[in-house]
């Protein structure tokens, strides 16, 4: 069995179509929101083009796709609508990708911290986690209004891994989508993408160092390869 060295790695997650399949539950409360302005439904297929920064910028997204601008004096009520609605509800149909759970078990045995970097913000993603029973194995939680910047910003990746007693030269970052790898590359953190996530485009072509089909896939062994291949790059 792989260990870490005594200077742990930590694995930072992003949330939405990473660690968990929320898209149910995320089109029921931007639906929900956007009916007070007269928009029509949006669909799943439609969600990739309007997650990753979070419910103020979905529902401006879902907005503009529909050619109808939403004002800044609206945004404060529908964001709390959408807000108030997706809480009440959860964690509705929202669950881990398979072989998720399976994994953080094994790196937390090898040793490994976790934490999560979501733009989702941070009251939804802590409360979402708890209700699924998950908020155990993180050491840091850090949502897209912790702090004064988000991904791609490297700062919220790199303030993740101040937050969870981390260092940037051993820590990876998960994703889904082009904020995830940018913000990876942006604070020089190696990077493995999932492809079942929320991005548009398949994510090989954003250029992670590596993409998993599977949380079979996370292992030690990959991580351990990860962090000396960019150590080796460092170096030249």
């Amino acid at each position: 069995m792989t260990r870490a060295p005594e200077n742990k790695a930590l694995i930072v997650f992003d949330l939405d179509g990473t660690l968990l399949d929320t898209s149910v539950d995320l089109v029921d409360s931007l639906n929900h929101t956007i009916a007070t302005i007269g928009l029509v439904p949006v669909t799943y297929d439609d969600l990739t083009s309007l997650v990753g920064q979070g419910a103020r910028v979905m529902i401006e997204r879902a907005g503009r796709m529909q050619d109808r601008p939403v004002s800044q004096e609206e945004l404060p009520s529908l964001v709390e609508r959408f807000v108030d609605h997706y809480i009440a509800n959860m964690p509705g149909h929202t669950r881990p990708y398979p072989g998720l759970v399976a994994a953080m078990d094994r790196l937390k045995a090898d040793g490994y911290a976790l934490a999560v970097c979501t733009n989702k913000m941070e009251g939804l993603a802590t409360t979402l986690l708890q209700k699924l029973e998950l908020t155990h194995y993180f050491d840091a939680i850090i949502g897209g209004d912790t702090f004064e910047y988000r991904k791609p910003d490297a700062r919220h990746l790199t303030g993740t891994i101040e937050r969870a007693g981390g260092d940037v030269a051993r820590a990876v970052m998960i994703g889904d989508s082009i904020n995830d790898i940018a913000v990876a590359k942006n604070a020089g953190v190696p990077v493995i993408a999932v492809p079942f996530g929320f991005s548009d485009v398949p994510v090989a072509s954003l250029d992670p160092d590596t993409v998993i089909a599977h949380f079979d896939e996370l292992t030690g062994e990959l991580v351990e390869s990860l962090l000396k291949g960019s150590a080796a790059k460092v170096a030249v």
